[in-house]
């Protein structure tokens, strides 16, 4: 008997268990008043491979009986970024809007100073601090969010796809009779 599995199904638990991550990632960072550390940033994106790789390994050995090709494990990697990535934008419109919703002026003060110190003329400074008001708004930076996370995702998801697949041989290794919808 055919068992038919469908990808999206399969990958929701580990959307929803790296939107959780980034969620008390982002929140442990916003209590600790880190939130415009560059070097944080980096920090999460080297736990986003750590747990991608995890994550795209454990759809592999758990449904698809230890073998995944390249374009599958891409698939898994970007299927799950889309749903980190809904859920990040979610938590992101209630941080800006609810949690905080002095964190706008936040930045724009950040992004002010750090145009200071590149030496940027007062005039440039002004233009700028103009656009980022008009875009710093909770309805405009979620939907962002998930274009910019997508975007990360499927470039960490392409190159983690390369550890992760693990193609054997079809007429020795043959699994057992399950379908990937």
């Amino acid at each position: 008997m055919e068992q038919k599995i469908s990808v999206w199904k399969a990958n929701l638990n580990s959307g929803l268990i790296l939107g959780f991550i980034g969620i008390v990632y982002s929140l442990v960072v916003y209590f600790l008043d880190l939130t415009f550390n560059k070097n944080l940033s980096y920090l999460f994106f080297v736990i986003l491979i750590f747990l991608l790789f995890y994550l795209i390994r454990s759809y592999r050995n758990n449904y698809l009986n230890g073998y995944i090709t390249y374009g599958q494990a891409l698939g898994a990697g970007v299927i799950i970024c889309l749903y980190y990535s809904i859920i990040s934008a979610v938590f992101t419109y209630i941080l800006y809007a609810f949690i905080d919703p002095e964190l706008t002026k936040k930045q724009l003060a950040f992004f002010e100073e750090m145009m200071v110190k590149r030496g940027a003329p007062q005039q440039a400074i002004d233009a700028a601090l103009a656009i980022q008001t008009k875009i710093l708004k909770p309805a405009i930076i979620a939907p962002l969010s998930i274009l910019g996370n997508m975007f990360y995702g499927t470039v960490i998801s392409l190159i983690v796809s390369i550890f992760v697949r693990k193609e054997g041989n079809p007429l020795l290794d043959a699994p057992e009779k399950q379908e990937i919808v």
